[in-house]
């Protein structure tokens, strides 16, 4: 399978970021794992994509992130967990709204079966 990255996301992360968080709350190296894992190996995700989209993300109100708490048994720092707010639903919905529409157009142009 052709790889998937750079170019071919842009514009697309915000939406799919909201859209594995609709699976539950994750801390920023969760999410990279649900993508990659969504991605059956096709995708191709760098941190520094990522963090970036989720702190857009949670500037806009679309995630809301809390730091974990102190007491956790695991070793290292705290994490950041990230979770969707309300108006991170309603930009998914319009995100996959817009996905739909981008593909059924592009589909059309260059001939793809629908």
């Amino acid at each position: 399978m052709q790889p998937i990255s750079g170019d071919s996301l842009r514009g697309h992360l915000g939406t799919m970021v909201l859209s594995v968080l609709e699976r539950g709350e994750a801390h920023g190296f969760e999410v990279w794992r649900r993508l990659e894992k969504a991605g059956c190996g096709a995708l191709t995700l760098k941190e520094g994509s990522l963090y970036p989209a989720l702190y857009r993300l949670e500037k806009n109100g679309f995630v809301k992130a809390q730091w974990e708490k102190g007491n956790s048994q695991r070793r290292g720092p705290r994490r950041r967990i990230y979770r969707l707010t309300a108006k991170g639903k309603r930009n998914l919905s319009d995100g996959r709204q817009q996905w739909m529409h981008f593909t059924t157009i592009i589909g059309a142009i260059v001939g793809a079966p629908s």
